[in-house]
């Protein structure tokens, strides 16, 4: 059968292990599953990290990426998205997208024979999770029963995270301003996911205290900034800075999947500091993808 990347949620505890353990086997002894093969990369918004990881990860399996703008394959306007999963298919080994509607990835899932990827969507932003829990791993060793906190909107950044942060063990605190919050369905299914607890409270700084990793995003999402100046007032108090850190602890890691916007969610001295592991956690975007992609090819540790 067929396997997609659309959501963490469709992978156990122990496949989600599997690919952070793929992410790490180096180089030389990693198999080239995509030797000869090509792979798709279809880009409705646009992406530094994405694009970047994901050519350099196919490449490091053996293939070769094709990125394509989403105006060239037009999903919905130059033809249904149903046709170009069923032409790229013909083409390649694997399709990724970065969309905007969850929906154009479950369609194209719904049909491809080969396996589709989720780069991001309004939903979810699965190898984003990958590249956290990968360095949440490397920094804080066996996750089960550490504590992560996320500062902000429960956004798709912040969907996926906790699914893999719950896949894992975790304990699992949400800090959102009123309004941003995850409903209490959304706690009660990451709960199921195999979270330690989960906790959600519109207390920033009561939430992080003692959590080993700290995460925030940006208040502003690609083609939402002229809502700046309103989030900025509904997220005042979200900032993570020093005093935030400092409530975690001495020994908490500070992470974001960038682009940050100092002086918005986090500030200059936390993202610049010694506790903040953002740059190794964007390269990570790649071992990462590159783990997600073997695993999907049918690569075995």
């Amino acid at each position: 059968m067929t396997r997609h990347l659309i959501d963490i949620a469709d992978f156990s505890a122990a496949e989600v292990t599997a690919i952070l353990d793929l992410a790490e086997v180096p180089l030389a002894d990693l198999p080239r599953p995509l030797t000869g093969q090509g792979v798709a990369l279809i880009f409705e918004k646009p992406s530094a990290r994405t694009r970047h990881s994901m050519e350099m990860a196919v490449v490091q399996l053996g293939g070769h990426p094709v990125f394509t703008r989403g105006e060239e394959v037009g999903f919905d306007t130059r033809e249904p998205v149903e046709d170009v999963a069923r032409i790229m298919e013909g083409f390649h080994a694997l399709i990724a997208a970065r969309v905007y509607d969850h929906s154009t990835i479950t369609r194209l899932a719904a049909v491809a024979t080969v396996p589709v990827v989720n780069m991001l969507s309004d939903h979810s932003h699965p190898l984003q999770a990958f590249a956290d829990a990968l360095t949440m791993r490397q920094h804080l060793g066996d996750l089960a029963g550490q504590t992560v906190a996320y500062v902000g909107d429960y956004n798709n950044v912040a969907r996926s995270l906790a699914e893999i942060s719950a896949r894992l063990g975790m304990h699992i605190r949400l800090a959102c301003p009123l309004g941003f919050e995850a409903d209490d369905a959304e706690i009660d299914r990451i709960l199921l996911l195999g979270a330690a607890s989960v906790e959600q409270g519109n207390r920033p700084i009561e939430m992080v205290v003692g959590a080993h990793a700290v995460h925030t995003d940006t208040w502003v999402s690609m083609g939402e900034e002229e809502d700046k100046e309103a989030k900025r007032q509904k997220f005042d108090g979200f900032t993570v800075d020093d005093a935030m850190m400092d409530a975690a602890g001495p020994a908490s890691i500070f992470m974001h999947c960038l682009p940050a916007y100092r002086g918005f969610e986090v500030t200059a001295s936390v993202i610049d500091g010694p506790r903040s592991v953002v740059f190794q956690q964007g390269h990570n975007r790649m071992h990462a993808a590159r783990g997600a992609l073997a695993f999907l090819m049918g690569v075995e540790t």
